[in-house]
């Protein structure tokens, strides 16, 4: 004789939400201002312009939902709006820039409405993370330093 248990979930439920970590474990934290500078971003639609829109949506709207609030003052190993970071993508040297939350594209500014943005904004010193690309690969993205804003407003 064979017993099985069947699991039975309830109606209407998500199974994506079976599979995914909670927020404490995920290691993304982000301030008032950078949650509503991605909020704000999302409202006016500043992905329209990027190679792929719809993931980039995607990933911002993730990352408010998986990301714990950060406690002030902010830690300065902190990933945030208006910071220099340094990062690391697998297989590739070194690179910096200024994270910001602008919707136009200047030299040396990483913006938020990208993917490297969107996957930076949260992350601390040292953490390592997916990196999703345009042409749907997936690389790791390493932040190797942070310097804090010199001020506290979002470029």
């Amino acid at each position: 004789m064979t017993i099985t248990n069947f699991m039975q979930l309830p109606s209407g439920s998500d199974l994506r939400a079976l599979f995914e970590r909670p927020a404490a474990e995920t290691g993304f934290f982000l301030t008032v201002e950078d949650r509503a500078g991605i909020e704000r971003l999302l409202r006016n639609r500043a992905a329209r312009h990027a190679p792929n829109p719809p993931l980039l949506n995607g990933l911002l709207r993730h990352k408010l939902r998986i990301s714990r609030g950060a406690t002030e003052p902010v830690s300065p190993e902190l990933v945030v709006a208006g910071c220099h970071v340094t990062y690391m993508i697998s297989g590739e040297g070194s690179r910096s820039g200024l994270l910001t939350m602008s919707s136009a594209p200047a030299p040396g500014h990483i913006l938020v409405a990208s993917l490297l943005g969107a996957t930076l904004i949260g992350m601390r010193k040292l953490q390592k993370s997916p990196l999703l690309r345009e042409d749907g690969q997936i690389d790791i993205v390493v932040v190797l330093d942070v310097r804090a804003p010199s001020d506290h407003a979002a470029a």
